[in-house]
Order: C-alpha cells, then structure tokens, then sequence
C-alpha cells in the first residue's frame, strides 16, 4: 500500500502565502537596488557636470581648450532651435543604420559560409585575422579612390569594421554548440542543412542576438571615422569642423549628442535583443 503525506489544506495555503510573500520581499529588493543604481547613475553624471563647471569658471583647466558645460546645453539650444542640428544628426543616424544592418547580415551570412565549409574556412582564416588586425582608419583612403568620397565610402568603412567582428563572433558561437546537438540530427538522417538549422541555429541563436549590441557601437565608430574623412555633412563632420576653426566648444556639444543618439539605440536594440530571446 503506498503512503502519501497528506497536507492539511490550511497547511497548503500557509506555504503558498509564504511563497507569495518571499517572492514580494524579492522585488521589492530587487526595485530599491534599481532605484539606488539610478540614483547614483545621476549623482555620477550630475557630479561630473558640477565638478567641470566649477573647474572652468575658476580657470582650473582652460576654458578655450575644455569650455564649460552650460555653455555647450547653449550652443546645443541655438542649434536645435534654428534647426542646423537635427540635419547632421539625421544623416549620421541613417549612415549608423545602414551600416549596422548590412554589416550585421553580411558578417552572419560570411559566417555560415565559413561553417558550412571547412575548406573555404581554411582559405579565409589568414585573410579574416590580417584585415581584423589592421587600423580601419588607414583603410579610409583606399575606400575614398574606390568609391568616392560620399555615402558609399563611409559605409564601406563602417563595414569593414562590422562584418568581420560580426563574422568572427557568430562563427565562434557556431564551433561552439555541443557536438552531441549535430550528432543527434545526423543519427536521424539530417544533412549538413537540417543539422544547421536544428542544431548550430537554434543553439547559436543568443549569440547571435546578443551580436547585435556589439555592432550598434561599432556602427557608430565606423561612421563617424568615415565623416572623418570624406563628409560634408554628419555629426563626424561637425567635429573635424569644430577643431579646424577652433571650436571646441561645437566639438564637445557634437560629442554630447554621439553619446546621448547612440545610447538610446543601443537601448533600442537592447530591447529588441529581450523580445527575441523571450519569444524565441
């Protein structure tokens, strides 16, 4: 005869109560922790803020060389309102754009290729490790002879930055997915496709995703490298104008805006990366 524990019901409802209880404590901790990393986030930044505009009105650093903060908010004032800011922006973001989706498909896509061959991977292996190794920046003007110094050469400098980062990633993340996975397709029947997408993709998938937070940054240096150079209009554009008239109060604003335009993408896709692991 088996024997079973039977639990009053009022005995039941105590440990779920409790549960409920323990779990509430949790985020309520959870929520304070949170609110207490925000706090100090703006302590952080506001501190930094006070500390550089005392620094600059008491002449402790040279104000031509670093301006000031409510000096740089102004001048991003006079430009947002007489609209010669939004422009420059708008190019830069479409620049980052495009160079983030292309660079992401084309690294994934070279990536698979690589995968799915082993001997093609033999033939690209040095190749990949000698242009990942070389300064993009030195790549600029040969970009410039080949396509022109307009939008075609600042993306081609944002993916010579995106792809191959991309395509090492996503490769390693593939070489790195348990043997036993690709066995089990294989044993069943599975060619070199059913056992990509069963097997590698599925487990891969994360990497992949997480992949594209890391190009949203390296988007970002490529084409501001690639304004740098050729650009006539942009937010890299901006700051090369800054230095040569000596500016540099345009060039700290420009740099305010880089930082505050990317970090809401990166958040963006940072989002984007939670709805796909959730859902997937």
């Amino acid at each position: 005869m088996e024997n079973r524990e039977i639990r009053p019901q009022g005995h039941l409802e105590s440990e779920e109560s409790l549960q409920r209880e323990v779990h509430a404590s949790y985020l309520f901790a959870l929520k304070k922790e949170t609110r207490w990393v925000r706090l100090l986030q703006a302590a952080l930044l506001l501190g930094f803020l006070g500390l550089w505009e005392l620094a600059s009105r008491l002449k402790w650093i040279d104000v031509l060389l670093f301006s000031y903060p409510t000096k740089v908010f102004r001048l991003l004032w006079e430009k947002l309102v007489d609209g010669t800011l939004l422009p420059h922006v708008t190019v830069t973001i479409e620049e980052t754009i495009i160079g983030f989706i292309l660079g992401t498909l084309f690294g994934t896509a070279l990536a698979v290729m690589i995968w799915w061959s082993p001997f093609l991977s033999r033939v690209l292996d040095p190749y990949i490790v000698v242009i990942n190794s070389m300064p993009k920046v030195a790549l600029g003007p040969v970009f410039i002879v080949g396509f022109g110094p307009g939008l075609l050469s600042i993306i081609a400098t944002t993916l010579s930055i995106t792809v191959i980062i991309t395509t090492l990633v996503v490769y390693g993340s593939f070489k790195e997915v348990d043997p036993n996975y690709v066995k089990v397709v294989r044993l069943y029947g599975g060619n070199q496709r059913t056992v990509f997408l069963k097997a590698i993709l599925p487990a891969s998938f994360p990497a992949i995703v997480s992949t594209l937070k890391v190009n949203v940054g390296l988007a970002w240096i490529g084409v501001i490298v690639g304004e740098f150079l050729v650009s006539q209009k942009g937010l890299g554009y901006l700051i090369i104008y800054g230095f040569q008239v000596f500016n540099f109060t345009l060039v700290i604003s420009t740099l305010f805006v880089i930082a505050l335009v990317a970090t809401v993408m990166y958040q963006l896709v940072a989002m984007l990366e939670k709805k796909l692991t959730k859902h997937r």
